[in-house]
């Protein structure tokens, strides 16, 4: 294990963090709960979380202030100066982003987030001292600071990293959960007696049987936001809201009706024969989510 990922395992269980990160969770869900609002934060609209689009403009103004401070001379100060303002000026939009993403986090991932957003922050504070000096002329300190930024920008970009490509946060989080393309035995159709919804387990994959309006309708029972047991959940309105965040996904198409998910629900085809009700998946996987685990290279 290299320094990096021994220094992450420790944040990860650094489980001081928790009750802080908590409290500051608690006031971000008391003012931001689920809605309109939130939506647009999370990205529902988009299909994929906004934060990662929104956090290349202050970076971008960053590093471009920085090659203008190192290549410019002194002409270029005004402009890097106007790129050091504009990065904080845009970071605020991607600071509100990334709280309301990081709110819906627990565990290991809210442990890290925490120290990924108090690393943001205070890059940007470094960056904006960092105006304020330029802005007054003493150019030395103002590049001073934003060294420190850049540094701190580093640090947070790592951990932010971390979260996505490691631990899955803002992936959908059944990209690699698939059902044959035969069709498959789920539950016998007494399953759904007097139950308007029954999760079952076809072979690794949970799949949530729903009584539709005029058949039974099978979709993925792990929620794409965070993963939550849909069954779990409610029907309202023809919808399944999500127990832990209270996303809502169409019950006959899947879609997202109301965020903070941002991609739809797998629905699966679903037929019953001789009392049995089965299922299937409707189309071809992409190839990271079917390859097989071989054991040899031959």
């Amino acid at each position: 294990m290299n320094v990096l990922e021994g220094s992450v395992r420790r944040l990860e269980n650094a489980r001081a963090v928790d009750r802080p990160a908590g409290a500051v969770v608690d006031v971000i869900n008391r003012w931001l709960p689920a809605g309109r609002v939130k939506d647009v934060l999370s990205g529902t609209d988009l299909g994929h979380p906004l934060h990662p689009l929104l956090v290349t403009v202050p970076i971008g103004a960053w590093v471009s202030a920085g090659f203008l401070d190192v290549l410019g001379g002194r002409s270029a100060r005004p402009a890097a100066t106007t790129l050091v303002g504009l990065g904080a000026l845009a970071a605020v939009p991607a600071t509100l982003t990334g709280a309301s993403d990081w709110a819906d986090t627990l565990g290991a991932e809210r442990r890290i987030g925490a120290v990924h957003a108090a690393s943001n922050y205070a890059a940007i504070a470094s960056y904006l001292a960092s105006w304020a000096a330029r802005r007054r002329g003493r150019h030395r300190l103002g590049l001073g600071f934003s060294a420190a930024g850049a540094g701190l920008l580093g640090v947070s970009g790592w951990l932010g990293g971390h979260l996505t490509y490691a631990a899955g946060v803002g992936v959908d989080t059944t990209a690699f959960s698939t059902l044959p393309s035969e069709w498959t035995d789920a539950a016998p159709e007494t399953a759904l007696a007097g139950r308007d919804m029954v999760a079952v387990l076809v072979g690794t994959v949970s799949v949530l049987l729903v009584n539709g309006a005029d058949a039974v309708v099978a979709l993925s029972n792990r929620c794409t936001h965070r993963g939550a047991p849909l069954g779990d959940g409610a029907l309202r309105e023809g919808c399944i809201e999500c127990p832990w965040h209270n996303s809502r996904f169409g019950v006959a198409d899947g879609r997202v009706v109301r965020g903070p998910a941002t991609r739809p629900q797998q629905v699966y085809e679903v037929r019953v024969r001789d009392g049995r009700i089965q299922v299937r998946q409707p189309d071809e996987q992409r190839t990271l989510r079917t390859n097989p685990v071989a054991s040899g290279n031959g």
